[in-house]
């Protein structure tokens, strides 16, 4: 499918340099490179972290703040630190070192040193900020990909001194429906990448990775595939435009999967879309949420899909259900419905899910916008257990070794046993000093936390000891000042 005038220019940057095309291997979720390369870590959206949590957490190292204006239907305010989703990536460069990569709303992308939160290069500076978690290449190339609300969609190379653009994407696209920013962590598969706008548009895109002549991985990106995320009978169902795409995609048994604010579920044959079929002929499934996802949809390991879905858009929509978690069943495309769980509480007006669930051992965990961790098997959507929690829920809890780790927006930080995967045991409660609201999902690598906060400040958390006692009192007196 040909890419339009404003894609095709802004492609034109990845041909300044031809690439020397060499093959790269396949990149499914088995044969992936280590580290946390993309939200959730893997294709689709349901990966843990490696290693275990700190027993006595402490503050190891804190950097910012990262403070920057943006304007959105509100006006011009200043944000600081990270958002949702924002999980940092992290890549390993040596036995007990790594980078920790991750966007702000300071204007850039960061590149800490695991160890110190000291840059490892000078941060890549956008045009806006930046909401949604960037995506590390799986086959091990230095290749960052990463949107902003500055309405480009990149591939930067991270090169030895700095990470250097070799491409990008304009979301303002001539048919677009509603806006034009870069909200969910790119999917990359094999030689393509896939990502939704909020334009509307659904994009595979191939890459073509090459190499030129002074050995430097390069790109030559193509449009592979472009699929509008919405349908004539969605708008009239809703009964406005304003439809987005601000999850990640997901990607299970073949199928590449994505949600939009006007709560339609679809699922395509990416073998299909290669070929050059048409978007019916590609399609899998489609089904009416009811109200917008913005959380990721979770494949499982029965080729289930769960989406959650918030309760957001205005009373006049003609919704068929809201602010509710679902478990579909593919196979069944004219009734793929398992079972609903509906979340009726709501905070400042607004309910249901912004968070992705996390699953473990044929068991749900997903914190709501009204406030509560609710524990849920997923086999029939019932609740084994409900937690008291603050309300703007928007961190995705992440498992570490049969436990639970859950951010939220009283700045606690909390671990839970999953020992009993039904019923989730506090094991320890975590505030650090000045801590505001968690709505980045945290990265858990080598027993470390790494995790922004809306006080605009980023954090390393780990094991803690007297030799952090000093670290612990500085901050304490950095914010007295």
């Amino acid at each position: 499918m040909a890419a339009t005038p404003a894609a095709a220019q802004d492609m034109a940057l990845a041909l300044l340099h031809p690439p020397v095309l060499r093959p790269f291997p396949d990149a499914t979720s088995d044969n992936w490179v280590p580290g946390i390369l993309t939200f959730r870590g893997r294709p689709d959206r349901s990966g843990h972290a490696t290693g275990t949590l700190p027993r006595n957490p402490a503050v190891l190292w804190r950097t910012g703040p990262y403070c920057g204006l943006s304007t959105d239907q509100h006006g011009t305010r200043q944000w600081c630190g990270t958002g949702w989703t924002g999980q940092p990536a992290i890549r390993p460069t040596g036995p007990d070192a790594a980078e920790v990569i991750f966007g702000a709303y300071d204007h850039a992308i960061h590149f800490l040193d695991s160890r110190t939160g000291t840059d490892i290069r000078p941060p890549f500076v956008t045009g806006d900020i930046i909401k949604g978690s960037v995506t590390l290449d799986p086959t091990g190339a230095p290749l960052l990909y990463a949107g902003s609300r500055d309405d480009f969609l990149r591939i930067l190379r991270l090169d030895s001194e700095a990470a250097t653009e070799l491409w990008r994407l304009n979301g303002n696209a001539p048919d677009g429906i509603w806006n034009n920013d870069w909200d969910g962590s790119p999917l990359v598969l094999g030689d393509l990448m896939f990502e939704g706008g909020e334009n509307g548009w659904f994009h595979a895109i191939r890459l073509n990775r090459g190499q030129d002549a002074a050995g430097r991985t390069t790109v030559a990106p193509e449009m592979a595939a472009r699929i509008p995320g919405f349908t004539a009978e969605l708008f009239a169902a809703v009964g406005d435009r304003m439809v987005s795409i601000e999850n990640s995609p997901m990607a299970t048994g073949g199928t590449v999967w994505f949600a939009n604010s006007a709560g339609l579920v679809q699922g395509y044959d990416i073998a299909a879309l290669l070929s050059g079929q048409d978007r019916d002929a590609a399609l899998v499934l489609e089904w009416r949420a009811g109200d917008d996802v913005d959380a990721t949809l979770v494949g499982g390991p029965e080729g289930e899909i769960y989406v959650a879905v918030e309760d957001e858009r205005p009373a006049s929509t003609d919704k068929t259900a809201t602010g509710h978690l679902a478990r579909l069943n593919p196979t069944r495309p004219e009734a793929p419905l398992d079972w609903s769980l509906a979340f009726p509480e709501t905070y400042l007006g607004d309910g249901g899910l912004w968070a992705t669930p996390a699953l473990y051992r044929g068991h749900l965990y997903v914190q709501t916008h009204a406030g509560g961790l609710f524990a849920i098997e997923a086999a029939s959507g019932r609740i084994t257990q409900e937690i008291a929690a603050a309300a703007h829920g928007w961190s995705s809890p992440v498992v570490v070794a049969e436990q639970l780790l859950l951010g939220n927006c009283d700045g606690d930080l909390t671990a839970y046993s999953l020992s009993d995967p039904a019923h989730p045991q506090e094991i320890w409660r975590f505030r650090p000093v000045g801590a505001g609201c968690w709505e980045s999902t945290p990265a858990v690598w080598d027993g470390v936390i790494y995790l922004g906060n809306r006080n605009g400040f980023f954090y390393a958390i780990g094991e803690g000891g007297a030799q952090w006692a000093r670290a612990e009192d500085g901050l304490a007196d950095a914010a007295l000042q």
